[in-house]
């Protein structure tokens, strides 16, 4: 079984979500109804033990927490992104650097804090330490991620952990994207 492991930094603990958690975690998002998210959350607890069962790599939604007294500030993940392909030994190697570089194996990285606890070097903080964590598995050679266009916290918290610009997508629901990637040093 592959376990999801808790990340430590100097303040946080970043960490499977738990039932316990759900107080909180309905404060992050309080427009959608608590039946739905006591299933999500039900399914994210169930995830961790379901895909470990399958080895598959433990990436997902993990609770961001003070490690002082647990806190749940936000949240913040690691999520396959499509295209890994070039690990398979029959995939034919492309003779296009450009896109070959769209099929390198990455993940996409994202957070969300709750407003109270913004503006501390938080997210940076669980940033780092998700940065830190894909790269220590060889596999993974890029970190996606994905802001509005506009120089937000976001955007610094990306900066600061050496992310660079890639340009600009369109997102059906949110219109204009910026998009974000740091590779493998």
């Amino acid at each position: 079984m592959t376990e999801m492991p808790v990340l430590t930094t100097e303040r946080l603990s970043v960490r499977p979500l738990t039932s316990a958690d759900f107080p909180a975690y309905r404060a992050l998002e309080p427009d959608i109804p608590d039946d739905r998210q006591h299933a999500t959350l039900a399914w994210r607890v169930a995830g961790y033990r379901e895909l470990g069962a399958l080895l598959q790599p433990p990436y997902g939604e993990r609770a961001i927490a003070l490690r002082d007294d647990d806190t749940l500030l936000g949240l913040c993940g690691l999520v396959p992104s499509f295209g890994p392909f070039g690990l398979l030994e029959t995939w034919p190697r492309d003779p296009d650097e450009d896109r070959a570089r769209r099929f390198l194996p990455a993940v996409g990285m994202y957070w969300m804090l709750d407003p109270a606890h913004r503006g501390r070097g938080y997210a940076t903080e669980a940033a780092a330490a998700l940065v830190a964590f894909a790269f220590s598995d060889p596999r993974v050679r890029l970190i996606r991620a994905h802001t509005l266009p506009t120089a937000n916290a976001s955007t610094r918290v990306l900066t600061k952990c050496a992310f660079t610009r890639t340009g600009e997508i369109v997102d059906p629901d949110d219109g204009p994207v910026w998009r974000w990637q740091r590779a493998r040093e």
